[in-house]
């Protein structure tokens, strides 16, 4: 993995964004910038150096991990060193993510710093790291291929498990326990299990509702290997559907597999979003499709892009992001359809090819 060139595209955002370093704070930026992977640290970024600043937890494992960067073990909290750091190496205009700053991160910020500096040191620019991190590289890429791939392993494995009668929640710990003897470090969120009526909730946790004879099941799950997460939703039936239930799963099914169609470097995401709505609008469901149509996904499971309506940012070669429109109808059920799709020169790749037609089970 080049950590040195991720730090140098970072020295280059740094430069336009006219500071003269940059404090970040962010873990899974400092971990995209460095490798190092502990709870604590702050690295900072002058020119062509990078510091990492952690505590004595963390000695044999931030030399292990943080390739090419110096490691200063602390004695004082990780941030407050970084700072002094900075004002030491005389760094008078230091840009720090505000999507990621607290005010009282901000406030300990400024109180490490010597007051004459205090005033003008710490400004805030865009999550300049976050956006580097959108495009992912070759490594990154076969990472969360591996980890859409051990995804698509555990539904397939899933699809024999699923009957009546059991509880979301023994559904949701079958599929993370299994998850885990795969060799998953983690699950990327905390995995949605949603049957019958609670079908329709979007975000419906497992609760100790039992899968129903008849009505769909949604499951919403991810793994996370490597640091590197997946994420993809798939919903079946059990028993014998309505005639409005498979005619909604099939309008969204046509909506998913547009937007995906969709998907090329230079398009929109506003686009993107646009073309599974606009089946859904035709078939009289728009009402019922109550969030945006993807995001992008790395070693965060919500990253940029975001595919939503009037999102005007092109997506790009080395993207990685998720197309899931649904429909959801309370008090009766809800339905929703996920994959991850890079971003190639030639349009797509869909990294989560389980089987999307209809499903009875």
């Amino acid at each position: 993995m080049n950590f040195r060139a991720r730090r140098t595209k970072a020295a280059r955002a740094v430069s336009r964004a006219g500071v003269d370093g940059l404090l970040v704070t962010h873990l899974p930026d400092v971990r995209y910038l460095c490798g190092f992977t502990g709870s604590n640290a702050a690295l900072t970024l002058s020119g062509s150096k990078a510091v990492l600043f952690t505590d004595g937890r963390y000695t044999a494992q931030a030399k292990a991990e943080a390739t090419g960067t110096r490691v200063v073990i602390a004695k004082k909290p990780a941030v407050t060193a970084a700072c002094e750091s900075l004002a030491e190496a005389g760094v008078k205009r230091c840009g720090f993510d505000a999507e990621q700053t607290t005010v009282a991160l901000l406030d300990s910020m400024r109180k490490a710093v010597p007051a004459k500096v205090r005033r003008g040191m710490f400004v805030p620019v865009q999550p300049l790291i976050a956006r580097l991190r959108e495009v992912k590289d070759s490594d990154e890429i076969a990472k969360i291929r591996a980890a859409a791939q051990l995804g698509c392993q555990l539904f397939d494995e899933m699809l024999e498990y699923l009957r009546p009668g059991l509880t979301e929640r023994e559904v949701a710990a079958t599929l993370e326990h299994r998850a885990r003897l795969a060799g998953a470090e983690a699950m990327s969120f905390e995995t949605i299990v949603a049957s019958g009526e609670r079908s329709a909730f979007p975000h419906g946790r497992a609760s100790e509702a039992k899968l129903p004879r008849r009505g769909f099941v949604t499951l919403d799950f991810g793994v996370v290997l490597d640091g590197y997460m997946s994420d993809m939703t798939r919903t079946v039936h059990l028993g014998k559907a309505q005639s409005e239930e498979r005619e909604v799963y099939d309008a969204v099914l046509e909506a998913q597999q547009v937007a995906v169609s969709a998907v090329a470097a230079g398009v929109t995401a506003g686009d993107v979003d646009e073309a599974a709505r606009s089946v859904l609008r035709g078939a009289g469901l728009d009402g019922w499709f109550t969030h945006s149509t993807g995001h992008g996904v790395g070693l965060e499971i919500h990253e940029g892009p975001r595919l939503a309506a009037r999102q005007t940012q092109p997506l790009e070669q080395g993207m990685v992001i998720t197309i899931e429109p649904g429909v959801y109808m309370p008090g009766k059920f809800g339905l929703r359809i996920e994959d991850m799709v890079l971003v190639t020169a030639a349009g797509g790749e869909v990294l989560t090819p389980s089987v999307k037609a209809w499903i009875e089970l």
